[in-house]
């Protein structure tokens, strides 16, 4: 399977299944898009009558379809599907988990208009996870890590940072339990910046391996939806906090995340107003909430989003060769190295190699799933109960869903979000098929950047 597209003046084929990229004349593009179905003469009338402006000669047409047949035989042109029967097999047996998301603190100081865990509480009643609930949560991951040695936890909530001294003792104990099992803990905390203050951007600089700051981008915008209890907006408050913060940072990790939705369709000036401000490391995501809501992207914001991905990948490249670039999380993609085909095939590990655990320690598949009893798994004292859902799982994979058969970004996505899915047709192994559409713009993008930083470097 191949996809082909133009876009910023590159024309791109993709081979699924191999993950090479070529970036080709036009000859070569329309010669690729024949190759399959098109006899050596057709192709060779069709083209050199196509491009007899440019004197494109019969020889010529040849030589390009016999570079076409190698790389065909050197596995990088239209190559066979060799995994799906090794999808089943990757995760059947392997109840390793590798990562938590603690959800220290089912509570929140801001009243989020677009909250999917309305305001923190996820439907259920405010609460703050204890240390010894976080404490046998870490523990449960020790025990059920096998012979990994990083393992991975996400203070999450609600807002973590009101209970902020729960968070610290957390890390500590996991700290001193590193050696004794030959454990590396990668902590990170996903906060909306009101608490900050200079002792806990001392410690995160120390202790977490990322932290996520949420900012919507443009004042007007962010202070729409993002507001406290007295229904101030929340800008002003939060953007001198994170400044300091990745000012202190230095080359530690973190991104800057925001929420795009109906209001904000043009949500590159937001990105490139997070941009301005100095936030190298950017994330904006599509709002996920109830097609009702006056929020909710529509299919006529579709055509509307693809030109905005376009326009962020085209400002990106010229940031980029004017020495002030930055990274945009959906576009950070390495077409040498990964992800592995594990990955490719089995995805984020949700409900199996990675869980979400409440305030008193029931587990869910991920923070997405929480408060939803058809998904409780069990708890951090006697582990997953529910051996049926984590099953069912292990089954969530790219192969098990038959939209994604002839789809020829599913190796990039992995079968997408199995909560999304959920909430777009009730089935985590369902289709969100406003996402998808996005997801596939996105790649496109992303793959454009890199042929285009490939053709710099010659």
């Amino acid at each position: 399977m191949i996809h082909q597209y133009k876009q910023n003046g590159f024309n791109i084929v993709i081979d699924v299944y191999s993950g090479s990229v070529h970036s080709v004349d036009d000859v070569a593009y329309d010669i690729i898009s024949m190759y399959e179905t098109q006899s050596t003469d057709a192709i060779c009338e069709k083209i050199t009558r196509k491009y007899a402006d440019r004197n494109v000669t019969n020889d010529e047409v040849l030589k390009c379809i016999a570079d076409i047949k190698q790389l065909k035989a050197e596995n990088q042109l239209f190559t066979n599907d060799i995994y799906e029967d090794k999808a089943d097999v990757l995760k059947s047996k392997n109840n390793v988990i590798k990562a938590l998301c603690l959800h220290v603190a089912h509570t929140c100081n801001l009243n989020c208009t677009y909250c999917f865990a309305s305001q923190g509480k996820y439907q259920g009643d405010r609460a703050l996870m204890s240390f010894e609930v976080g404490k046998q949560a870490l523990d449960f991951l020790i025990a059920n890590s096998g012979t990994r040695t990083n393992l991975e936890v996400d203070f999450f909530g609600g807002e973590p940072l009101m209970n902020w001294e729960v968070v610290k003792q957390l890390v500590a104990y996991g700290r001193s339990q590193e050696k004794e099992h030959n454990k590396k803990f990668r902590f990170t905390l996903t906060t909306n910046g009101i608490l900050i203050n200079d002792e806990i951007i001392e410690f995160c600089n120390r202790e977490m391996h990322n932290v996520v700051l949420s900012l919507d981008g443009r004042k007007e915008v962010h202070d729409r939806l993002r507001k406290d209890y007295k229904g101030n907006g929340s800008y002003e408050i939060i953007v001198p906090k994170f400044i300091e913060f990745v000012k202190k940072r230095g080359n530690r990790n973190y991104y800057v995340r925001g929420t795009y939705t109906h209001n904000n369709v043009d949500f590159t000036n937001d990105i490139f107003h997070m941009a301005d401000l100095g936030f190298k490391e950017l994330s904006m995501e599509p709002v996920v909430c109830a097609p009702e809501d006056p929020y909710a992207l529509t299919k006529e914001d579709l055509p509307k989003l693809f030109e905005q991905y376009e326009i962020l990948a085209n400002e990106m490249i010229k940031r980029d060769k004017e020495g002030n670039g930055f990274t945009f999380y959906h576009y950070m993609i390495d077409l040498a190295h990964g992800p592995c085909i594990y990955k490719r095939i089995s995805g984020c590990g949700s409900g199996t190699e990675y869980l979400a655990v409440t305030p008193w320690g029931e587990l869910f598949p991920c923070h997405q799933f929480v408060g939803d009893p058809k998904y409780s798994m069990g708890n951090v004292i006697d582990g997953v109960t529910n051996t049926v859902m984590r099953e069912n799982f292990r089954k969530c994979n790219v192969y098990s869903r038959p939209e994604c058969k002839n789809c020829w970004a599913k190796l990039y996505c992995s079968g997408g979000c199995a909560a999304n899915a959920y909430h777009a047709t009730g089935e985590i192994n369902g289709i969100y098929e406003y996402g998808c559409e996005l997801f596939k713009k996105r790649m496109e993008c992303a793959i454009m950047i890199q042929a285009e930083k490939a053709s710099r470097q010659g």
